[in-house]
């Protein structure tokens, strides 16, 4: 089997890295050319189109910014769906949109090939550390597939959501709205221990060493408290576009988010003041404010 990857973003780059270090050679496809050369250095193969990678490749995986970006690169006539060898498979690990998932689905039926929902949860730290949790949905035959290449990806652990793409972007969307809804609580929380006086560390070691002592909390516990938000690890702006996925993808069910709602006007004033490229803890330094919302 032929792979290809298309997408060398933060989380992107470590992803391909992992599968590069078991198959060798691998098809490269990113809009900045230039990101791949570390990876061309060990063997992986830069084209200069998504058509192109397509027409050589069996399967392959996708992980880029936002709905846009991926019909883009799989509707159309130069994309993976009309490019793709009968048989191949498209394993898309970007957060979208559901809806978007059945669209994209749906076109690779007609060119006789499979699309499978494949998003993960992890930063580029888990990546490398190959501590990552895929999430998979899809058609059997291809599913069966691609299980073991997500473990060459870096996946800890595979959580398998049936037969339909969508599903496995239903639960990511539904993860990242808890994470962020975790941030806002650790910000209101440091924030209001600080403007009190304790001592901010002893209380977050606390929290971490007992009743909250889990990855979320330790990283992004740690994040906050040192005011480190940069580099990101998951961008701010990233933060916000899932944040209205939920939204957008919660209408579908008249269903009200009124945290949500919330969260996202922070996190849009927090992109009117510049944080766009902050990770996403950063919208701590916008409860710090004390604005109302």
């Amino acid at each position: 089997m032929k792979i290809g990857f298309i997408g060398l973003g933060n989380l992107g780059f470590p992803i391909a890295e992992n599968l590069l270090s078991v198959h060798k050679e691998i098809y490269l496809y990113n809009r900045t050319f230039t990101k791949a050369n570390p990876l061309i250095d060990k063997g992986g193969i830069l084209c200069s189109s998504v058509k192109e990678l397509a027409q050589h490749c069996d399967i392959v995986f996708t992980i880029v910014a936002d709905d846009a970006a991926i019909k883009e690169i799989t509707l159309g006539e130069n994309g993976l769906a009309m490019n793709l060898k009968d048989g191949g498979i498209h394993a898309s690990i970007s957060t979208i949109l559901p809806a978007t998932a059945k669209q994209l689905e749906a076109a690779h039926t007609r060119t006789n090939s499979y699309y499978a929902g494949t998003p993960v949860m992890g930063r580029p730290e888990a990546a490398r550390a190959r501590n990552l949790n895929f999430m998979l949905a899809g058609n059997p035959v291809a599913t069966a597939i691609i299980k073991p290449l997500l473990t060459d990806a870096g996946a800890a652990t595979i959580w398998e959501f049936g037969e339909d793409p969508s599903a496995a972007n239903v639960a990511k969307i539904c993860n990242n709205f808890l994470i962020v809804g975790a941030l806002e609580a650790m910000a209101e929380g440091m924030t209001l221990a600080r403007k009190s006086g304790i001592d901010d560390a002893q209380w977050m070691k606390m929290l971490t060493s007992t009743f909250m002592n889990a990855p979320i909390y330790n990283i992004y516990g740690n994040l906050i408290l040192n005011n480190s938000y940069t580099p990101p690890g998951f961008r701010l702006q990233l933060g916000l576009k899932d944040v209205n996925l939920a939204l957008e993808h919660a209408k579908e069910h008249e269903l009200p988010m009124e945290l949500a709602t919330m969260l996202q006007k922070r996190m849009n004033r927090c992109m009117d003041a510049g944080m766009a490229d902050l990770d996403w803890s950063a919208i701590t330094r916008d409860v710090e404010t004390g604005k109302p919302l």
